[in-house]
């Protein structure tokens, strides 16, 4: 077939314009990201301390740490139809000024009931953020480039294990008993003030839409603009919220989200428990071997999304990992006592739980747009992420019932499996674009 000789000319201005996106917003969200989920996560650290210090048992913990995706859930499609509506920019800014806030008072939790409503009331703070972001890259980019962007956004994850984690046992341990408190309180109030600041960056930088940014050209918006009109073409989405959620499609999509999110939060909450069950001992060293398997999953992460794109595919490149991350979980649990093997099949459960979370939303992003996607997105993250309560306390239940992490870390591996086989569901004709 015969080339159009401005077809390479055409192509090249295409990428320097994205390229340039890129480096605008990109990097900005993914920093925003870093400090959010260090502020959602960051208990996990402070357990090692805190349980101590205040009584509370593993059930105790885990119901905690999972209470904060009910306030999530609560508030999270109410959120994103008003990011919709009033723009990125305020209201990004005003989540994360709001739970930077909210982290910093977590210096007051002496009860479990005051740990229980702290950690519900930062869960309604942060609902919105993720979902939020989710869907303003809707605004900027297509289909066939989005699965790269978010696995480099949703980066911030591992990052934020790889230097919060080393950075909280390392708070912890130099501040113990500073000015009569604890070091997990040092903790909170030291990780809680990157949060307020880049609610500030956010009003700064932000811009809401393609149309409001002054740092491109008309010629580079109309490109862009061209391109989103395109994609959408290809989306057959319904408008109301009753339609939304009468979409099998969408159920389909939270089902899958919710497997998925089981293995995320399985290990992102209990890491520091599961590497010092294996006999590391002393904070920073905790943190130091829970950064390797995070590294692991940036490598993993970005080139299995860059590799979605290349080749339009979409299935596969969820079920692989999906299945990885199950034999990780297993290995993890059967090795639970030996250091080398344990971390091992933590950094392949790593690589593949925390693949399957930005590979999951070029799936749901293909067949929902403009305010659809707005509710879509919403609901399917905020039905998911109801496994962010199911599984820290399903493990931490597990582990008092037991003494062993062993048959939590089964039922995750069996989460991820079920979630595999849903997305296979998915036709492909419909995602594979």
């Amino acid at each position: 077939m015969a080339t159009s000789p401005h077809e390479g000319p055409v192509v090249a201005e295409t990428d320097r314009t994205y390229a340039k996106v890129f480096w605008r917003i990109v990097p900005l969200l993914m920093l925003c990201y870093v400090v959010a989920y260090l502020d959602r996560v960051n208990v996990g650290f402070a357990k090692l301390q805190m349980s101590q210090d205040l009584g509370f048992s593993e059930t105790v913990f885990g119901l905690g740490a999972g209470v904060f995706f009910v306030g999530y859930f609560l508030f999270e499609v109410p959120s994103n139809i008003l990011l919709h509506r009033v723009g990125a920019r305020v209201w990004i800014a005003r989540i994360m000024i709001t739970w930077g806030l909210l982290s910093a008072a977590f210096i007051w939790v002496q009860t479990p009931t005051t740990f229980y409503v702290m950690r519900f009331l930062l869960g309604l703070a942060e609902a919105g953020f993720y979902p939020g972001v989710i869907l303003y890259m809707t605004y900027w980019y297509p289909a066939h480039r989005r699965a790269k962007i978010i696995a480099m956004f949703m980066s911030a994850i591992p990052v934020a294990g790889i230097f919060g984690n080393p950075l909280s046992g390392w708070i912890m341990d130099l501040f113990q008993g500073t000015g009569g408190m604890q070091g997990w309180q040092w903790m909170f109030i030291i990780e809680a003030l990157p949060a307020l600041v880049m609610g500030l960056v956010v009003l700064m930088f932000l811009d809401n839409n393609i149309r409001q940014a002054k740092w491109l050209t008309e010629q580079e918006k109309q490109l862009l603009e061209r391109e989103i009109v395109a994609d959408q073409k290809g989306t057959q989405s319904k408008h109301s919220i009753g339609a939304i959620f009468g979409d099998r499609r969408v159920w389909l999509m939270c089902l899958i989200y919710f497997c998925f999110v089981m293995g995320q939060y399985g290990l992102t909450f209990w890491m520091p428990t599961l590497i010092k069950a294996t006999g590391v001992t002393g904070n920073l060293n905790i943190g130091l071997f829970s950064a390797i398997p995070f590294g692991c999953a940036i490598v993993a992460m970005n080139l299995i999304g860059r590799s979605a794109d290349a080749h339009r595919e979409r299935r596969w490149h969820l079920v692989v990992p999906a299945i990885f991350g199950a034999v990780g979980f297993i290995v993890a649990a059967s090795f639970a006592h030996n250091t080398v093997v344990s971390v091992a099949a933590l950094s392949l459960a790593a690589a593949g739980v925390l693949t399957c979370a930005p590979l999951f939303w070029s799936l749901p992003t293909s067949f929902l747009s403009g305010a659809a996607a707005a509710v879509g997105i919403a609901a399917i993250n905020s039905v998911g992420n109801l496994a962010g309560f199911v599984s820290p306390y399903l493990v931490g239940y597990l582990k008092d019932a037991t003494q062993s992490t062993q048959s939590g870390m089964y039922v995750l591996a069996g989460t991820l499996v079920v979630g595999a086989f849903a997305v296979l569901r998915t036709p492909a004709r419909l995602v594979n674009r």
